[in-house]
């Protein structure tokens, strides 16, 4: 059962339709224009009204979710996370709000919150949310889409993106004044052995892009490690969660699942930005 987050601390967002603020009174979180946002069962509350919706069912589905869960949780990613909490704990004000920009199902939102803090997750995709809220809740989850964001200008002290789409004017509205905005991006090699299964010249990533135009780059990190796996259920969960994924034939499939070993890199690159006026 849920724990009714009306009874501990609030959340605080603002209504997707006319930017006003939205209480929650009971389960609805309403605005004084009185549009209403209802909160689900598990906590999260969808502020992404259906004429915003670009598909019927945007983002992720539950089949790549539970894949990217079930990868997660076997810590093939943690030096990325210990990396990432890293940099929180060197730079940031550990009482200011904390944003994950497309969140997924919780791994890296669920990680950073603390006593002090209060951590927001935001992802497109419903099904996602549901799980994120369910399994984190002292999180706080909300459906919406990250080029409007159901939150006050400058909110938060610290912003991520893993892998998300990076929004700098929606970002930077919702980021305070000398808080921060760290990105995870793949490097050159990031899983270069897995997409040299599936294409026939298989192009290592482009790192030379920046997208970030208006924030002071603090820190930059290049992260490298190789991920050994020695169950095909494991590499099958990390190709259903990368764009390659729908390339994979069933001659690939079957090799990887009789593959008794495997290996390919993990490489990341993480940009640290600093907002100053």
């Amino acid at each position: 059962m849920h724990t009714d987050i009306s009874t501990k601390e609030i959340a605080q967002y603002r209504c997707p339709l006319c930017q006003q603020a939205l209480l929650l009174n009971e389960k609805s979180y309403r605005c004084e224009n009185n549009h209403s946002f209802d909160q689900a069962k598990q906590g999260y509350v969808n502020l992404l009204p259906v004429q915003f919706k670009h598909s019927k069912e945007p983002g992720d589905n539950k089949a790549m979710v539970q894949a990217r869960r079930a990868f997660l949780d076997k810590g093939y990613y943690q030096p990325l996370l210990d990396s990432m909490l890293a940099l929180y704990q060197k730079y940031s004000d550990k009482n200011a709000d904390i944003f994950d920009a497309g969140c997924g199902e919780g791994f890296y939102t669920n990680q950073h919150k603390t006593e002090h803090n209060s951590v927001y997750g935001v992802d497109i995709a419903k099904e996602t949310i549901k799980i994120a809220a369910k399994r984190y809740q002292e999180c706080f989850f909300s459906v919406a889409t990250l080029s409007d964001l159901p939150y006050a200008n400058e909110k938060f002290g610290w912003i991520y993106s893993v892998y998300a789409p990076i929004l700098e004017n929606e970002f930077t509205r919702i980021l305070k004044n000398e808080g921060y905005f760290l990105t995870v991006t793949p490097a050159d090699n990031h899983l270069f052995e897995l997409k040299s299964l599936i294409y026939r010249q298989a192009n290592k990533h482009d790192t030379t892009k920046q997208i970030i135009e208006k924030l002071t780059l603090v820190e930059e990190q290049r992260l490298n490690y190789p991920m050994n796996f020695s169950n095909s259920d494991d590499v099958l969960n990390l190709l259903a969660m990368t764009p390659f994924a729908f390339k994979a034939n069933d001659e690939l499939i079957a090799q990887l699942t009789q593959q008794k070993h495997f290996s390919c890199q993990a490489d990341f690159v993480l940009r640290l930005y600093q907002k100053k006026h």
